[in-house]
């Protein structure tokens, strides 16, 4: 069976910049940087953090003359995936229940919540809900 591609973690930048692909599917630099919220980066910054993406696989273009359409190669879902499984290893032995405790004593868990989580974890073991 063929090893699975390790998908690398993004830097904070280039998370941002992924995050508007996956959203508008296409764009051109000119689209992000009109997207990203005040205080805005250079075009040249931009343009830079593209083509390091690029360069790592996470995304590719289509060409317009001079300029260029990016568009995600990687899912989103697909990198979640990738991203929270590590963070599961390195920082809670791969227990999603210490995943759980730590997220409940940081950020609290109304009565609410922990019903809706329970009802997550109930369609998700009688495969009624495959996410």
């Amino acid at each position: 069976m063929a090893k699975k591609p390790e998908i690398r973690e993004l830097t904070k930048a280039e998370l941002q910049i992924m995050q508007l692909l996956w959203k508008k599917e296409k764009a051109f630099v000119n689209d992000l940087v009109g997207d990203i919220p005040e205080p805005k980066p250079a075009y040249n910054t931009v343009s830079t953090i593209i083509r390091i993406l690029e360069r790592k696989g996470f995304v590719s273009h289509n060409s317009f003359g001079k300029t260029h359409e990016y568009y995600p190669l990687i899912n989103r879902d697909i990198y979640l995936n990738s991203y929270m499984g590590n963070v599961l290893q390195s920082f809670f032995s791969n227990s999603v229940p210490n995943l759980v405790s730590f997220l409940s004593k940081k950020e609290g868990i109304s009565l609410e919540e922990a019903n809706e989580i329970m009802e997550i974890i109930e369609k998700q073991m009688s495969g009624k809900d495959n996410h």
